[in-house]
């Protein structure tokens, strides 16, 4: 009898198609459609983003002195003129490619003799602000904030351009 009952159990049936879509399509239409959600995003996020103007070296100088004008009085004259100091000669850097930053000032200033991008005026004010920034920084001269301010001046009109100032 139990061979008999196993003949009563039909065999399992294969899974029947009822898509009239075949799978293939499927996938494809589902990478398509992500694809092009995935560019629209990507373009709404794209013009949403602002292009930051490149500021040039200058601008980049002028800015930082600018805000080293608050700290003439809080900073004492020694770190304020190491902290001007660091800007002019990164805008001189980054300006006119010369290697101030590797350079001592004596160095640097002899180099400028043979071959200079600068005026004499330029010249003359870049030498005796960086006289005045070594005189504070090795020979520990006693600077005041009269002195922090004079060397920030120097420093701005050398990034604008300008003249020695007479004292």
């Amino acid at each position: 009898m139990s061979i008999f009952a196993a003949e009563e159990f039909h065999d399992i049936a294969p899974p029947i198609e009822y898509s009239l879509i075949a799978p293939w399509v499927v996938f494809v239409a589902a990478f398509i459609t992500l694809t092009v959600i995935g560019l629209i995003v990507w373009l709404i996020l794209r013009s949403r983003r602002r292009a930051v103007p490149i500021r040039s070296p200058r601008e980049r100088a002028l800015e930082l002195l600018d805000r080293m004008q608050g700290d003439v009085e809080k900073m004492q004259p020694y770190r304020f003129s190491i902290c001007v100091s660091d800007i002019l000669r990164r805008y001189v850097t980054e300006q006119y490619d010369l290697p101030v930053t590797r350079q001592t000032s004596v160095e640097f200033l002899n180099g400028l003799t043979t071959s200079s991008p600068f005026s004499d005026e330029e010249r003359t004010l870049l030498e005796d602000f960086l006289n005045r920034c070594d005189l504070i920084k090795f020979a520990r001269y006693e600077a005041t904030a009269s002195d922090s301010r004079l060397l920030l001046e120097e420093g701005t009109r050398f990034v604008q351009g300008g003249q020695l100032a007479t004292v």
